[in-house]
């Protein structure tokens, strides 16, 4: 299945080669009837057999090929149209007795394949034993034919034969399904999960970039200087965020601790609240370091924007990381919102957890990222 259609992606040609191929080879076994049918000393009788043959092959093949397609895309069988193309089968291959005389009975075994291909299980299982015991009613109502008993047996073993080739083609397109289904599920996976990354880096980026173009309208009639200072840090936030984004189309932008750190700084010091920031950080592995550096992003970028503090303070210690403020707090006892989904996400791989809250002062914001109780 096209993913971006939702429409069946077609056979390739090697499997639409294959597919005529596995219909028409067993039709070799119609050269008895048709060499009876060629050795009729009357023309009409020979052209009739062999006619008839021919078209009863043809037919043979196309009603295989139509179910076959049916089942890759996981389609039902009209059980009307099934029906209409076994009778027609079935009168083809009466049409050739004429020229073919009782070796007509061989399309019987072609009659019941096909059955068991395209029918419900109780109706095909109907038509082979009609199938199987004609062969005997003939020969009894008939004279001068002969019963087939390998008629019989090759009608069975058709039949058997035919159902695994049916349960194999519905099992492969039940695969071929789920396979697509999984495909389907991963791209909308990376659609979200590429969501959350542009969130999580602009989210901050663009919040400072904000505060500071607001900051340097304040100053341009007060502080010229400090404003135009103000003013390159905004085009230098810019540039830093345009290269995030390119970084993040091809992979995940590399988030360090420090780095992000560095960044709260400079983001608090411009939103005009107090940073009480670590000088150093402890020595952490490399997936702990890029964790606690979304959790000092993420929680630094809501004391900015909704928090209305006048202090934030970041504590890290080699099992946890803890952004607080002294603002008005979360606006629900569970906040949610893009970056904190996409921060439990991250956390989620590590078996780390994310706590949202109040500051056991009973005040302010409290975001907690630590290591799962039996690793403390």
């Amino acid at each position: 299945m096209d993913l971006s259609t939702g429409q069946p992606r077609p056979a390739n040609r090697h499997w639409r080669v294959t597919g005529w191929l596995l219909a028409a080879v067993w039709l070799f076994f119609l050269n008895v009837p048709l060499a009876t049918a060629l050795h009729q000393p009357e023309l009409w009788r020979r052209v009739l057999g062999v006619t008839a043959l021919i078209a009863f092959g043809i037919g043979y093949v196309l009603l295989f090929q139509w179910a076959r397609r049916l089942r890759q895309v996981l389609a039902p069988i009209p059980a009307g149209r099934a029906r209409a193309g076994l009778a027609l089968l079935l009168l083809v291959g009466l049409a050739s007795i004429p020229g073919t005389g009782g070796d007509w009975l061989a399309t019987l075994v072609y009659v019941a394949a096909a059955a068991v291909f395209l029918l419900p299980p109780w109706e095909a299982l109907a038509v082979v034993v009609v199938c199987a015991v004609t062969p005997a009613l003939a020969s009894w109502l008939v004279p001068g034919w002969q019963a087939e008993s390998g008629i019989v047996f090759a009608v069975l073993l058709a039949s058997f034969a035919m159902f695994g080739v049916s349960q194999l083609a519905q099992r492969n397109s039940q695969l071929q399904a789920a396979q697509q289904e999984i495909g389907r599920l991963a791209v909308a996976e990376e659609r979200a999960r590429a969501a959350r990354d542009l969130h999580d880096i602009l989210g901050h980026s663009l919040t400072v970039v904000a505060i500071k173009a607001e900051l340097a309208g304040r100053l341009i009639d007060v502080d010229r200087d400090r404003a135009a200072v103000e003013i390159a840090e905004v085009e230098a936030l810019a540039r830093a965020a345009l290269a995030d984004v390119r970084q993040t189309v091809g992979a995940y932008r590399e988030v360090t601790l420090a780095a992000e750190l560095a960044g709260a700084r400079s983001a608090l010091a411009s939103a005009g609240i107090a940073a009480d920031l670590p000088a150093e950080v402890p020595d952490l592995p490399e997936e702990w370091d890029r964790l606690f550096g979304w959790a000092v992003r993420e929680g630094v970028t809501n004391v900015v924007r909704h928090s209305g503090a006048r202090c934030c303070t970041v504590r890290v210690h080699p099992d946890r990381v803890e952004v607080s403020d002294d603002g008005r707090g979360p606006s629900t006892p569970d906040a949610t919102g893009h970056g904190l989904v996409g921060l439990r996400e991250r956390a989620r791989r590590l078996d780390a957890v994310v706590t949202v809250g109040r500051r056991p002062e009973g005040s302010g914001f409290l975001l907690r990222v630590h290591s799962p109780a039996e690793a403390r």
